[in-house]
């Protein structure tokens, strides 16, 4: 007895997605991609979010339906929701603090 072939199961990563919505012309915003590269390297997380780096001039669409009203906003998606959400973090702490419930 033969059965139907089964569809491949979606490929759904494991890990949580860390929306970086940026602009390329924001200093505040190059200072923020400064401070998670060094929270990530210091704890040892660099494979810990799958990182999506939004240019919101690109892609004004999506900011919306997020509701990202300023730059640099950094959301953290997991199951397809928005599980944590910080705007225009004031230095690693801030953001090491953010992050914390996803660091090892």
């Amino acid at each position: 007895m033969s059965s139907a072939p089964q569809p491949a199961p979606e490929s759904v990563s494991p890990r949580p997605k860390l929306l970086f919505f940026y602009s390329p012309l924001s200093g505040r915003c190059r200072r923020s991609e400064g401070f998670l590269a060094q929270v990530l390297q210091h704890r040892h997380n660099h494979d810990t979010f799958d990182l999506i780096r939004v240019p919101v001039d690109r892609r004004p669409d999506l900011a919306e339906r997020l509701r990202v009203d300023a730059v640099p906003t950094f959301l953290v998606v997991e199951d397809r929701r928005v599980r944590g959400r910080i705007v225009a973090p004031g230095g690693c702490r801030d953001l090491e603090g953010f992050l914390k419930p996803w660091l090892k």
